[in-house]
């Protein structure tokens, strides 16, 4: 018997309607007896899982939403790893940079996956901005009480086991998202700065994705440590700076009395300066009586980190 006959025969008042007991088989036709529609969407919003899954854990957990919730998650891990292990040998050179600039911190991260598409994904953007945060908080638990100007590398390998929430791992984090997008994933890197109360972070992401306010990205991203500048210009000089950076890839800091090499001049201080050719970046900073100190750049997909 239909669904179309028995909301007919409701909808004309008629006297008697067969009883049909509700069918557990997402293939029937009456599988919305076991699982209410507006308990299925709920869970779909709440999840991102596809319907089938969301009604496979409704009925499996007699419509608990918190239960068919936990059990989704346990399952798209499990599938994640198994799907991560098929994949770790595929090439992953695309993604995302990701930056986070705080009063006296700051991390730059490195995530990549196989594919531009999927980088533009907004669960990949979402594991961006987790790999920040976690770099982040095991920055300040580590730091706390150490003064001074602090610089902290981490590999991929540390950085897989720091933790997103309890008992979930960055690894594992990285296992759901490969599952639930399909591509070979990696946290490749990652960078964190905490510097005194008197010095200044400069930041720029070249082409950043648009609506990440939080945690900015892009393909190429640059943090400045610096002193001094102009009272109120902080942040308009340390964008310059860090624009600079991503433009002209230095690698070095150099001295503020080395002279240019020419074209191929890797040091910071010795180059011509992006915003204004007419003067070395050393010769900018003077100007403004300011003073780089250090500096990082990160290309996604290439190896250079900067100084």
């Amino acid at each position: 018997m239909s669904l179309g006959f028995l909301f007919r025969c409701v909808t004309k008042g008629a006297a008697a309607v067969p009883a049909v007991a509700p069918v557990r088989s997402w293939h029937s036709g009456c599988s919305l007896f076991a699982a209410e529609k507006a308990l299925l969407m709920k869970l779909r919003k709440s999840t991102g899982y596809t319907f089938t899954n969301c009604k496979t854990a409704l009925e499996k957990f007699d419509n608990d939403v918190t239960q068919a919730e936990t059990w989704l998650h346990e399952q798209a891990k499990k599938e994640g790893w198994s799907k991560a292990h098929k994949l770790e040998g595929r090439r992953a050179k695309e993604g995302l940079v990701g930056l986070f600039v705080g009063d006296n911190d700051a991390v730059m991260v490195e995530v990549n996956c196989e594919t531009d598409f999927v980088a533009r994904n907004e669960k990949f953007q979402e594991l961006v901005k987790a790999v920040a945060f976690a770099t982040l908080a095991h920055h300040k638990n580590k730091t706390q009480s150490q003064g001074g100007y602090v610089k902290s590398l981490l590999g991929g390998e540390d950085l897989s086991k720091l933790t997103v929430a309890e008992g979930v791992t960055l690894a594992d984090h990285v296992a759901f998202v490969i599952g639930r997008l399909g591509e070979n994933m990696s946290v490749r890197r990652a960078v964190a700065l905490g510097v005194p109360a008197h010095w200044h972070l400069g930041s720029y992401v070249h082409a950043a994705v648009p609506g990440q306010a939080e945690v900015a990205m892009g393909r190429y991203a640059a943090l400045v440590v610096f002193r001094g500048g102009p009272a109120g210009e902080e942040a308009a000089l340390g964008r310059k700076l860090g624009q600079h950076v991503v433009g002209e890839a230095p690698v070095a800091l150099g001295s503020e009395d080395d002279l240019p090499c020419g074209d191929s001049e890797t040091r910071l201080l010795p180059q011509t300066f992006l915003s204004d050719p007419s003067r070395t970046v050393a010769q900018f900073l003077r100007g403004k009586q300011a003073r780089v100190l250090d500096f990082v750049r990160f290309e996604c997909g290439e190896g250079g980190e900067g100084r």
